[in-house]
Parts: structure tokens; sequence; C-alpha cells
């Protein structure tokens, strides 16, 4: 019978896995506005979650900074 793997073990596999995938995650505190712009690209653009609207818009800005 196997061990029981317990929550931090669970989360130090999780962010490994999101090491090995070239991700870093990150805690953000952000106005209440800032949430509800994210939701709204994630639906106008059908996007699976926030961390894509994130990326869509640091990728977009980072494109015009270099211009």
């Amino acid at each position: 019978m196997s061990k029981p793997v317990s929550s931090a073990e669970s989360n130090r596999a999780y962010r490994q896995r999101l090491r090995d995938a070239g991700f870093v995650e990150v805690l953000l505190q952000v106005p209440v506005e800032t949430v509800a712009m994210l939701d709204e690209i994630k639906e106008r653009e059908g996007l699976r979650n926030r961390s894509q609207a994130f990326l869509q818009l640091t990728e977009q800005k980072g494109a015009t900074a270099q211009q």
C-alpha cells in the first residue's frame, strides 16, 4: 500500500513540473479592476485562464517597447 502524499509534497511536485515546462508560479496583488480586465480578455480571446491573458498583455507590451 502506498503512503498518502502530503499537501507540501504535492505542491513541490506541481512547482517542479511548472519549472520543467519553463514556467514559474508568481503571486501578484492587483486591484479588482485589473482582475476584471484579465477576465474580459480571457473571455474575449477564448483563453483558458487569467495567466494566459496576463502573458498575452505582457508579450504585447514587450513587443511595443522594442519598436
